[in-house]
């Protein structure tokens, strides 16, 4: 009873949730969402504009130079292994699936810098898969409400998957908001926190 309540109260609380990644087709969310590992929405989203303004589709990356590729991609962490990780995710996508940002999970892991996380986003937001993906706010807070005791991210998404069934991308999307805005990793807000009855320990989780 307590996780349909609290899926209730997610999505009634967050109205449509969804990515705040700023993105106008399938290969851009593919491009912004491997740029957001370890970075913030907001500085991905800072920096696409120009991005996709040089690089408008999956073809022209491919052919893209190195070090062009990292310059403009400086201010976003990791530039260097990010711009590597475009370029072979952009050949491998012209050589291996014609052009096509590819539609299986499995498929999207195969390309460079894409692991299970990432290829979720791109399904969920994307494709409309009934998917959810664990990122840190998803995992902390999973385990901070008790719906999960994994220790893994995959793990986690499993037990999540199982437990809600249906309505698993906007359901993602409310938990990392709930994660990014209420229930922070540090100083949790705890006095407007609306599932408050549930929260098993202020403890900062994180996947192992």
């Amino acid at each position: 009873m307590s996780a349909s309540t609290i899926k209730a109260r997610l999505l009634a609380h967050f109205e449509n949730p969804t990515t705040e990644l700023t993105y106008q087709n399938p290969y851009e969310l593919l491009v912004a969402v491997l740029l957001s590992a370890q970075c913030t929405d907001k500085r991905v989203n800072a920096t696409t504009p120009a991005f996709f303004a040089k690089y408008p589709s999956i073809a022209i990356l491919a052919k893209a130079n190195l070090q062009e590729v990292q310059e403009c991609i400086k201010s976003i962490s990791y530039p260097n292994a990010k711009a590597k990780h475009l370029i072979t995710m952009a050949r491998q996508v012209v050589e291996n699936f014609q052009g096509q940002i590819p539609q299986t999970q499995a498929e999207l892991k195969s390309l460079a810098g894409i692991g299970q996380k990432s290829a979720n986003v791109v399904l969920s937001v994307a494709f409309g898969a009934n998917l959810l993906a664990v990122d840190t706010h998803v995992f902390r807070v999973a385990h901070r409400l008790g719906l999960s005791t994994a220790k893994s991210a995959a793990q986690t998404e499993a037990e999540l998957s199982a437990l809600f069934v249906s309505d698993l991308c906007p359901l993602h999307h409310a938990l990392i908001l709930f994660g990014r805005r209420i229930c922070t990793a540090l100083k949790p807000k705890c006095s407007l926190c609306f599932l408050q009855e549930f929260c098993v320990s202020r403890a900062n989780f994180k996947p192992r």
